[in-house]
């Protein structure tokens, strides 16, 4: 990825590669529900196609997620998470619980408690599904 980060900052420069509604939206799909066909990705909220392929793009040229060939249609993509990816699923996990105590959004509460119950036991059942999910779809060689 080419460096277009507006600030030596930390938090400024996560902001610039994963900071904006559709790209958390993306990775909330791949990462957390192990969505990876194009058609999967962001459907509640309704992202326009356009949308959608630039946050693809461009999580894919900062080596968040790898862009593939459909293993049984060679004109559709599929898109896996990197382990650059899988390692923003602890800041998603706590986004989750976050949102959920101070928004009105309520649609995962019990997956909310559960997290704050046993939030290591949660983020590492989640990253062994994202994991399990690539190793499942990447193509045989």
């Amino acid at each position: 990825m080419k460096n277009d980060l507006r600030s030596d900052c930390p938090i400024a420069a996560s902001l610039d590669v994963i900071g904006d509604r559709w790209t958390l939206i993306v990775l909330r799909d791949v990462l957390l529900t192990q969505k990876v066909a194009f058609s999967e990705i962001g459907v509640p909220e309704g992202i326009a196609t356009n949308i959608l392929m630039n946050r693809l793009e461009r999580l894919t040229e900062a080596g968040i997620i790898e862009c593939y060939a459909h293993p049984t249609d060679g004109r559709r993509r599929i898109y896996l998470p990197t382990q650059r990816g899988i390692e923003l699923i602890p800041i998603l996990v706590d986004l989750v619980v976050w949102g959920t105590d101070h928004t009105a959004a309520q649609g995962v509460r019990k997956i909310a408690k559960a997290i704050k119950q046993d939030r290591e036991g949660m983020i590492k059942n989640i990253e062994a599904r994202a994991a399990a999910s690539r190793a499942a779809n990447l193509p045989k060689a």
